[in-house]
């Protein structure tokens, strides 16, 4: 993607939004309400990129489906983000853990705490993806904010050598991470509130993008029936309890027969719906 005319060291996502410079001098409630209406934004720009996210979309089944890996890999709050997302999707889908992963620059240590300089070592990324072994079937989705993360622009280098699929995410669509990847999904939330806080639009349309395309797999992956999340893992009450009604819902059983063949069946709703839905005489 060509760079716009001198702009070549503009980063948007550092641009200081004029209707907030007063804001110290705000109530706590235009303050509140300053951050909600900018918020709009955020939602705005995604709607904006959905035809990207589609793309996304097609090439992250693709690989899915041909056993292989998706691996989301960022920094700071967009490194966060890809880890909680990545993290959600065993328990939701009842997908392999080790299917979609997320490297996040300083390691576990950085989800609850900040470590400085991590994202600035590139070197991390690639000797991460190397370890755990990066094939050409595999695909990196790389997320910053301003795409000018050197953990995030190494590990779509790394894809680009072994000849894995890249996807960008970031908030500039002219930025070198968008540069270096197949497929760009910017969308462009404008100003912070506060200038350079990412963690506040930019975090939100990235965390906005990351649920429409978990989602949108796993559900092109058939692991959803209807709107139901027929591959959850019961693994609490409140979980065993949805399992339960799911399984009455989609069978039209009682909710004790329902609980009956859940418990036959270890917990998996999709057996259990699948063993209601045979002939009488295949029942178990």
């Amino acid at each position: 993607m060509p760079k716009r005319a001198g702009m070549e060291d503009a980063v948007l996502t550092e641009a200081v939004l004029e209707s907030s410079r007063d804001l110290d001098r705000r109530s706590v409630a235009e303050i509140l309400g300053a951050i909600h209406a900018e918020d709009r934004a955020a939602f705005e720009a995604v709607g904006r990129v959905l035809p990207a996210a589609v793309e996304a979309v097609e090439i992250l089944t693709l690989v899915l489906a041909g056993g292989g890996r998706w691996f989301n890999v960022g920094a700071g709050t967009s490194g966060r983000m890809g880890v909680v997302d990545a993290a959600e999707i065993p328990p939701t889908f009842g997908y392999p853990p080790d299917r979609v992963q997320a490297i996040l620059a300083g390691g576990l240590d950085a989800l609850a705490r900040a470590v400085e300089g991590a994202e600035d070592r590139g070197d991390e990324a690639r000797r991460e993806l190397r370890a755990r072994g990066l094939v050409p079937g595999d695909a990196v989705l790389a997320i910053s904010a301003s795409g000018r993360t050197p953990f995030a622009l190494a590990a779509l280098d790394e894809a680009r050598a072994v000849g894995a699929r890249r996807i960008a995410l970031c908030c500039d669509p002219g930025s070198p991470l968008a540069e270096r990847a197949e497929l760009v999904i910017a969308p462009v939330v404008g100003p912070e509130v506060i200038a350079g806080s990412t963690r506040m639009k930019g975090g939100l349309a990235q965390k906005m993008v990351l649920h429409l395309l978990s989602t949108a797999v796993m559900v092109k992956l058939g692991r959803v029936e209807g709107n139901l999340m027929t591959h959850m893992l019961p693994a609490s009450r409140k979980l065993r309890r949805r399992a339960v009604l799911l399984v009455a819902s989609l069978a039209g059983l009682p909710e004790p027969e329902a609980e009956r063949l859940l418990d036959l069946h270890r917990g998996s709703i999709q057996d259990a719906v699948q063993s209601a839905r045979r002939p009488a005489r295949s029942e178990p």
